[in-house]
């Protein structure tokens, strides 16, 4: 089984999707997807579906709901190869004491994927290796497609999960704009970052790499006027100031050269504009 959350929600066996169209149905195959291989229990299901008003036919709903994927599943499986184990619906999704469990048989999740190459990033980071980690990140961030799970009505539990993989993404991405600047590519980065800045406009991280971009490239009144920007925002949408860190960078780079602005660590405890030794 193939599992794919981080854009349009598709679950794939033997190459066909068992992704039903109609909303209910798929909450309960995108909350089973994201937790492949562990058992869901029955309260998160009736919680996803109907928050903290579940009807009295809740359970019962709940298992039309799941012998509809099971049905899609058993089209899916009559695909398997001849002379493979045979396999029913119910082996795929099976019923677990207290919930429900969806088999992935060793297929692949995009989840798991971008976890492993984002981990391999950031020790990549880590250890000095700013050419590893840029590509390595990069190619972690190439796995999401658009927003995570698209295309699915959220409960409570789905928009959790679904934030969680956003700041996941946030992360992954910040880090490999942290290692591009490492290796000097603070112009190639530019037009990532003005549209980054834009879409995140309190993102105080992206804000300060766009800064120290726009300014080894020679743009410094640009790379203030970015500070200004993100303090008005702030300001006037969060009733914060920027944090000493912010500020810090904001008076190494009216004082600074380019030169002295060489990959500056972008850690939150950094004051300003760190060279590198």
């Amino acid at each position: 089984m193939d599992i794919d959350v981080l854009g349009e929600l598709d679950v794939r066996e033997n190459g066909v999707s068992i992704a039903p169209t109609a909303p209910k149905p798929r909450q309960v195959l995108a909350l089973l997807a994201l937790h492949a291989d562990q058992v869901v229990p029955l309260s998160l299901l009736v919680e996803e579906l109907w928050a903290s008003r579940p009807p009295r036919s809740a359970r019962t709903t709940l298992q039309t709901y799941v012998l509809q994927l099971r049905e899609l599943i058993g089209a899916a499986l009559a695909q398997d190869p001849p002379g493979d184990r045979v396999r029913s619906a119910k082996d795929v999704l099976v019923t677990a004491p207290g919930g429900y469990m969806l088999v992935s048989g060793g297929g692949t999740t995009d989840v798991r994927e971008f976890e492993r190459l984002a981990g391999l990033g950031y020790r990549a980071m880590d250890a000095g290796d700013f050419p590893g980690a840029s590509r390595t990140l990069q190619e972690a961030l190439s796995l999401w497609t658009g927003t995570a799970l698209a295309g699915v009505q959220a409960g409570s539990q789905l928009e959790m999960e679904a934030k969680r993989l956003e700041e996941s993404r946030l992360c992954a991405l910040d880090q490999r704009i942290e290692a591009d600047l490492r290796l000097g590519r603070h112009r190639e980065l530019l037009a990532e970052l003005t549209v980054l800045a834009s879409r995140y406009r309190t993102h105080e991280n992206l804000h300060a790499q766009f800064m120290i971009a726009l300014h080894r490239s020679g743009r410094r009144g640009e790379a203030v006027d970015v500070y200004r920007r993100l303090r008005s925002t702030l300001v006037q949408e969060l009733g914060l100031e920027p944090s000493a860190r912010l500020r810090g960078l904001q008076k190494s780079l009216l004082v600074a050269t380019p030169d002295s602005a060489q990959a500056p660590a972008l850690s939150l405890d950094d004051g300003g504009l760190v060279p590198v030794r």
